[in-house]
């Protein structure tokens, strides 16, 4: 198991906290601090079987200034997350080959239980 991680956010804290308490080994990753690559954040959309605008924070000052009204491809979105990391969803937990954005916590105690 794996957590992108963000320890500024209470959500992310809150499940990490969970991963904590369980019985699973995993793996922290600050995303800030260790960015992913494209073919990781490729991957990690896959198991979300979500899109890469899907995953983007729309609040962020990043999203706002740079992207907020701009129509981007699939690649492109995947780009400016790579360029700026904090416009990721977070906690993203993955197990195996699922995962789940950690918000609310019980899709992580369900992925915990499967």
């Amino acid at each position: 198991m794996k957590i992108y991680h963000n320890n500024k956010c209470s959500k992310s804290r809150c499940s990490l906290e969970l991963l904590n308490k369980s019985e699973n080994d995993f793996e922290t990753i600050n995303y800030l601090t260790h960015p992913l690559t494209k073919e990781e954040l490729t991957d990690l959309l896959s198991k979300l079987n979500i899109t890469a605008e899907d995953l983007i924070r729309k609040g962020e000052v990043e999203y706002i200034n740079n992207f907020k009204g701009k129509k981007l491809t699939e690649t492109q979105w995947i780009d400016a997350m790579i360029k700026f990391p904090i416009l990721i969803q977070r906690p993203i937990i993955v197990k195996g080959n699922k995962a789940v954005i950690g918000r609310p916590i019980e899709k992580v105690i369900q992925l915990l239980s499967e």
